[in-house]
């Protein structure tokens, strides 16, 4: 049986890349992953041989080529229905949080691009970014339920979708509510997504963004 084919771009940047990396660690699926780096001379030939979608993250299984992250996820929730909620109200809950993050909030993803290795240090925002950084704790104290340290409880999906916005906000300084920032820390705090911090601080590509 082949395995698993994750295919990724740099662990320093890839935010979208991070999400179904992660499902798959608390997924417990075995996959193998294959870096692509970003912003090459050979980075679209390489995209577009592994990719219908001309983007990474792709999926690579035994019967599908998936190239959407959240897709990719709902692929793993097929198999391993306890990333998301069991509860019906919290599930739906997770599925509307984690759409709404995969279609908004461009101003955040625009002005603080992922970068892991970045020293935390405050930049100006503009309005857009400031509103949907109060958007994004809004929504958090709107949709939380459960028990426990995550979002829905135990963690689910909509934790991976929100662990790259975590390490935005860590990255550029930003002044978060006391909730939010206690949800936030705890997702910086998971072993798996440090596992992937620590690969990228082993990265040695760079964007051109960088200071």
């Amino acid at each position: 049986m082949k395995p698993l084919l994750l295919h990724i771009g740099n662990k320093r940047y890839s935010s979208w890349s991070l999400r179904p990396w992660l499902v798959l660690r608390k997924a417990g699926l075995a996959f193998e992953e294959i870096m692509i780096p970003l912003d090459t001379e050979m980075t679209r030939t390489q995209i577009n041989d592994v990719s219908v979608g001309g983007t990474v993250p792709a999926l690579h299984t035994q019967k599908a080529q998936i190239w959407d992250s959240l897709a990719i996820c709902e692929w793993v929730a097929e198999q391993v229905p306890e990333v998301w909620p069991a509860d019906e109200t919290a599930r739906a809950r997770a599925r509307s949080a984690v759409a709404y993050m995969h279609a908004s909030f461009f101003a955040l993803i625009n002005t603080c691009p992922m970068d892991l290795c970045r020293e935390p240090e405050a930049i100006k925002l503009d309005d857009a970014t400031r509103n949907d950084i109060a958007t994004m704790q809004a929504m958090w104290q709107q949709v939380q339920c459960g028990d426990g340290p995550y979002l829905f409880g135990r963690w689910s999906i909509a934790d991976a979708f929100f662990t790259p916005v975590a390490a935005r906000f860590h990255s550029y300084d930003i002044q978060l509510h006391p909730a939010a920032q206690n949800y936030c820390d705890t997702l910086l705090a998971d072993s798996d997504f440090l596992a992937w911090k620590a690969d990228a601080a082993r990265e040695t590509f760079r964007y051109s963004f960088d200071s």
